[in-house]
């Protein structure tokens, strides 16, 4: 009876690991690796103007607008934010306090995007120049999250970075994550790297830190509950840089089921 037991363990243990180990290899065309290459990810903005009006809604429904003047962060998430209300009084909200913002980018953020957006020939191809020069504002969301997957959980106001296709996977900025390198000949822009190695990732009513290097490892996570994706998309047939990508056609795909 043990060694049955252990025999329909290990047989359930393989079924579950199929997708992700013993997927077919799967071919993509240069026409179609081109457009999983794309980013669709939002550009990712610290930088907040104290010029122009941010807005603020509470968890009980209080909408407050105003210029801010200071914000609190921990590994560049937001833990509290001091707004001037209309009549130019000052007052300070925690991340526990809302559910939601709407926060200007400020010029200077802006530029800094603009400038790097030349520098690395890569991003030509892969990111539209427009999220860069387009975007009057970031969108802000309440996220329980453990920083770094070591931290106990705790509230922080996050950019939501893949709005348009959110529905079942959301993405959330990191503005502590680093990028792969780029490789510069002398004068003109980088060549290759430039790619965003960490996000948070929002599934149901778990949130992870993911990262580059644990990709394999949470590809089940993300997208297991999907066979008709995993046969499409297997993990040995695609890249980190197709993040944005998946999760578009995974959102697609699940919602068609």
């Amino acid at each position: 009876m043990k060694k049955l037991i252990l025999f329909s363990f290990l047989a359930a243990a393989t079924l579950t690991s199929a997708p992700i180990q013993a997927q077919q290899k799967v071919k993509f065309t240069k026409e179609q690796l081109k457009i999983m290459d794309n980013e669709l990810f939002d550009e990712m903005f610290v930088g907040v103007s104290s010029k122009k009006n941010s807005t603020l809604i509470l968890k009980d429904g209080t909408e407050i607008e105003g210029p801010v003047s200071g914000i609190e962060r921990r590994k560049g998430q937001i833990e509290s934010i001091k707004i001037k209300d209309s009549s130019g009084k000052k007052a300070e909200y925690s991340a526990e306090e809302i559910e939601e913002m709407y926060l200007p980018i400020s010029a200077s953020a802006k530029a800094t995007k603009n400038s790097r957006y030349f520098e690395n020939s890569k991003n030509w191809g892969r990111r539209s120049f427009s999220k860069i020069v387009s975007p009057n504002q970031v969108y802000v969301k309440n996220v329980s999250a453990s920083l770094k997957n070591k931290k106990e959980e705790q509230q922080f106001l996050m950019q939501l970075i893949n709005p348009n296709f959110s529905s079942v996977i959301e993405v959330y900025a990191d503005p502590t994550a680093s990028e792969t390198s780029s490789v510069s000949f002398g004068v003109g822009p980088a060549i290759g790297g430039g790619v965003t190695k960490s996000y948070y990732v929002k599934k149901g009513d778990e949130v992870i830190w993911l990262k580059k290097g644990e990709f394999k490892d949470n590809y089940e996570f993300l997208f297991g509950d999907n066979q008709e994706f995993i046969q499409k998309f297997p993990y040995n047939s695609i890249k980190w840089e197709h993040l944005s990508y998946l999760i578009a056609e995974y959102t697609k795909m699940s919602q068609n089921i």
